[in-house]
């Protein structure tokens, strides 16, 4: 029997229904022929809404956590606990030398050294290209603001703040330390030193409301997430390496 070619047509379109992938009912062509960009039904558009609330609940999940933990133990030099050594974050250099953000932060760890609040100062950082040397310039500026160099303890392998709280922990054996960086990112270091067994305080530092500021403080929102990962999973840090007495002659040398 020969075909038509308007049988053919009616075949073809048959055809194209049973592949076409089934859509919720709410999401379907309507009747007038109009084409629906979302849910039409009261029950789809509640679970729309519904959703995009879940979402942002789990957006917003980490930076809750931080506040949680870390709110309590922010302070400022006046009234931080005694401990016998300050960890300090890299913030970047500038032709060499530490950025204005990380000049305040070894400001406030110099202030802390001569208000007897710390014995010893960790600078944490990157080095890991020949002509970026953050701890170098960081144990540079200290020494210029009246650190005896012998107190200052380099960690050449503190390329983010997880990493730089595990390699306090593990490679330098500190237990109990306060920890200086600018408020935006204070809490998240509180929270990982403590995660990584560190009994830690910190100090915010001030800095004026900038682009660097507002840039820091969205980053945050995003590296929260990150945070709460490496907390619950507890990843190596990129360098672990042996154990170094850096922070133990350190503190000999502070008793003598």
């Amino acid at each position: 029997m020969r075909r038509t070619p308007g049988a053919e047509r009616v075949r073809g379109a048959r055809l194209l229904r049973a592949l076409r992938p089934r859509l919720p009912r709410a999401w379907r062509r309507p009747a007038d022929g109009n084409v629906t960009t979302g849910p039409r039904t009261r029950r789809g558009r509640r679970r729309a809404v519904q959703g995009v609330m879940a979402a942002c609940v789990l957006a917003l999940a980490p930076a809750t956590w931080l506040h949680i933990v870390a709110d309590a133990r922010i302070r400022t030099v006046e009234d931080v606990p005694a401990r016998q050594v300050a960890v300090v974050f890299g913030a970047g250099l500038w032709d060499g030398k530490p950025s204005p953000y990380l000049a305040n932060r070894l400001r406030t760890a110099a202030a802390l050294y001569r208000e007897g609040k710390v014995k010893v100062v960790l600078v944490t950082g990157d080095n890991s290209r020949v002509e970026y040397d953050e701890p170098d310039a960081m144990r540079a500026f200290l020494v210029g603001k009246g650190v005896p160099d012998d107190r200052i303890v380099s960690d050449f392998a503190g390329f983010d703040t997880w990493d730089s709280c595990v390699r306090a922990k593990k490679i330098f054996g500190v237990d109990r330390a306060v920890l200086v960086s600018q408020g935006f990112h204070i809490r998240r270091a509180i929270a990982l030193c403590r995660a990584a067994g560190i009994d830690a305080y910190g100090v915010g530092v001030d800095a004026e409301h900038d682009v660097t500021w507002y840039y820091g403080g969205t980053r945050e929102v995003f590296a929260a997430g990150k945070a709460a990962l490496d907390a619950l999973f507890e990843p190596d840090p990129h360098f672990l390496g042996p154990r170094e007495r850096g922070v133990d002659d350190a503190l000999a040398a502070a008793s003598r």
